[in-house]
């Protein structure tokens, strides 16, 4: 058995402490990342559910019904902010997103509160997303209780006896888009937009390093080609293969787990293209950056753990603190998780998603002329 020489490891490990100093990027995400994925998911992973955007369509307009939506916003759970005059108002705000439930009150309900009778208020509640919804919906049972019991000891105190046995007051609630509340219908439309970032986005990136690592891509350089064509010859099999990838997920997530899409298939693929194109374009920047494919791996990596934490994958940002909740609006599936959601879920068009559509274009945009930019500044 051969003997420990110490100057001999003391010299390896000098070695590679000088390697590890050298390589700022893997020292800083060895460091900085920790300490900033601790800070961010810290504040990001929250399952209490609190002032979420809600509708009201209030029919009475009485001292009771105010006193209701009063109630109502003292639970925290929902903030009634936003006031319709009609149906088709609240099926608008629940289908943009804008309104997590609606609370509709009728005509007859302080005629009915006053007349010691019993009152019934619809609460329509998005059901999207299951965690959201029963939460909203065990609120508005507390609420529906504690607001009997306070009418019941009112109506006791006034007539000196109990008015009947049923609870005065009724909170019927009703849920839409996914009435039984379950939790695959709202996490497979979402896997799509995740699994395609992540794939594509490594794919791409690991490619071109690669070309880097082999030293083919200064042949590459050498030859008549242009850098745009090289870069389109290099990026658009791996739309075809995002394609192929979204259609075998849909498939699966349709025959498998039986989550089918309500709204327009095709709609879905031609605004998946600008999500295709703007993380081909992440991974491009991420190639012009990685000098190997283990930074490219890890730089792929830190982009996917914010993204499922912060754009409304598990949870929903409604409930995050604001600079978080701004810092999910810089992530380009966030909007398209809103709108992958939006048809699978509620079906509905181009008419409540044209915002994120937008959103997603500018990103494109942005993104692919910065890769654009870097790469041939690199082939340069």
């Amino acid at each position: 058995m051969q003997r420990f020489v110490w100057v001999r490891f003391s010299a390896v490990l000098k070695k590679e402490f000088l390697h590890i100093l050298r390589d700022r990027a893997s020292l800083i995400m060895a460091v900085a990342m920790p300490i900033a994925m601790l800070l961010i998911f810290g504040y990001a992973i929250n399952t209490d559910v609190e002032h979420l955007p809600t509708v009201v369509w209030d029919q009475a307009q009485t001292v009771d019904s105010r006193e209701l939506i009063t109630s109502i916003r003292n639970t925290q759970y929902m903030d009634p902010d936003n006031y319709v005059q009609g149906y088709k108002e609240i099926e608008g705000y629940l289908d943009s997103g804008k309104a997590r439930a609606a609370v509709i009150i009728p005509p007859d309900f302080g005629k009915k509160i006053q007349g010691m009778k019993k009152a019934s208020v619809q609460v329509l509640v998005d059901g999207s997303d299951p965690t959201v919804a029963r939460a909203v919906m065990s609120a508005v049972q507390m609420l529906g209780l504690n607001k009997s019991l306070q009418l019941q000891s009112e109506r006791i105190v006034a007539l000196g006896t109990a008015s009947g046995q049923e609870m005065p007051l009724n909170l019927e609630t009703r849920v839409w888009y996914n009435p039984d509340m379950k939790s695959r219908v709202f996490n497979i439309p979402a896997l799509i937009g995740l699994i395609l970032q992540s794939v594509i986005a490594m794919l791409t990136s690991f490619s071109i390093v690669r070309e880097k690592e082999r030293g083919t891509m200064e042949q590459l350089v050498v030859t008549p080609i242009r850098p745009l064509e090289l870069m389109l010859g290099k990026l658009l099999p791996y739309v075809v293969i995002g394609f192929v990838s979204m259609s075998l997920i849909m498939a699966t997530g349709i025959f498998w787990f039986g989550v089918v899409p309500i709204g327009s298939v095709p709609l879905l693929f031609l605004l998946s293209t600008l999500f295709l194109v703007t993380i081909l374009a992440i991974g491009l920047l991420i190639s012009s950056i990685a000098k190997t494919q283990l930074q490219a791996m890890q730089m792929t990596f830190i982009m996917l753990l914010p993204s499922i934490l912060l754009s409304g994958f598990i949870f929903p940002r409604e409930t995050m603190p604001k600079f978080l909740h701004l810092l999910g609006g810089l992530l380009p599936l966030t909007y398209f998780l809103k709108i992958v959601r939006g048809i699978f879920l509620k079906g509905v068009g181009i008419q409540y998603l044209w915002q994120d559509t937008l959103v997603l274009c500018a990103f494109a945009v942005i993104l692919l002329a910065i890769a654009s930019k870097k790469f041939k500044k690199n082939l340069d």
